[in-house]
């Protein structure tokens, strides 16, 4: 099994934080599939402060003989992003993707050129703008459980270096560990343990020496009979993050979410979320 890219590196830890949480927002996500293959996916979203409301369209097929994956996605900023995909084609492990970006209103434009190989031991990942202003390039190499991987940005105008990111982990069946170094001046870490087939925990560390800012995060998930979950987390900042998840049958789950300041809970700015899925 090849190692992960290096924006996935701790990126168990990362959903048991990031996933099943939609602070302040109502959102509707809505899949179908029709039976030549084609999908598609609309999804809507509002603040609950503002009451701004945003959603997009998208539209993915694969043209099977050529091993191409299109994408197309419209979003009500007026912006039209169509991706075009080559996996394992020209070399076995090799994706090869196009991304435009098309604002009609403005008639503004851009794009990417990027591509992704994996082995075994590793994977490489490098792209490109369009304008030829930016190179980023990462590698992850593995061995046994053990993972290390670098990510670069090069100006291509100033022809400089502009980041340096080091991550290093160990991967096991039921936990992974995590540490990075963003440009020298950023460390993190983070610790994801599957303590049973229903429970999952995380633990997320950081530091900055160029603000000597600390933070710290806990977080777990727990799965519940019929299709149920519920989640926490709080950070050192004692903002409380709580979340539950319903599946209310086949294709259609249902998450609320709300984020407390129990550190000063008089104070008042709590958010609460609602987001609805459905699929078929």
């Amino acid at each position: 099994m090849a190692p992960p890219k290096f924006g996935d590196l701790g990126k168990q830890s990362k959903d048991v934080f990031g996933k099943g949480y939609h602070f302040g927002l109502l959102k509707l996500d809505v899949k179908t599939k029709t039976s030549t293959g084609v999908e598609f996916s609309s999804g809507g979203s509002s603040t609950t402060e503002t009451g701004q409301v945003s959603g997009n369209l998208e539209t993915k097929y694969k043209v099977k003989d050529l091993g191409m994956t299109i994408t197309e996605k419209w979003s009500t900023d007026n912006t039209l992003n169509t991706t075009m995909e080559v996996q394992d084609k020209l070399v076995p492990g090799l994706k090869v993707a196009l991304d435009t970006k098309f604002a009609p209103a403005s008639g503004s434009k851009g794009g990417k050129l990027s591509a992704e190989y994996k082995h075994e031991t590793a994977a490489v990942c490098a792209d490109i703008d369009l304008g030829l202003s930016a190179l980023n390039a990462s590698a992850v190499v593995g061995h046994k459980g053990w993972l290390a991987g670098y990510s670069t940005t090069f100006d291509i105008g100033k022809s400089v270096l502009t980041k340096h990111n080091v991550g290093l982990g160990y991967a096991a069946s039921d936990f992974v560990l995590h540490t990075s170094v963003a440009n020298g001046t950023d460390f993190g870490g983070s610790v994801y343990q599957k303590v049973s087939n229903n429970l999952e925990t995380g633990v997320n560390l950081g530091w900055s020496s160029a603000t000597s800012t600390t933070s710290f995060a806990i977080g777990a998930k727990y799965q519940l009979e019929d299709g149920a979950c519920v989640r926490a987390k709080i950070n050192n900042k004692s903002e409380l993050g709580l979340g539950y998840q319903q599946q209310l049958r086949d294709g259609v789950t249902v998450t609320l979410s709300t984020l407390v300041n129990s550190g000063n809970f008089n104070a008042g700015g709590h958010k609460v979320g609602m987001a609805l899925e459905m699929s078929a």
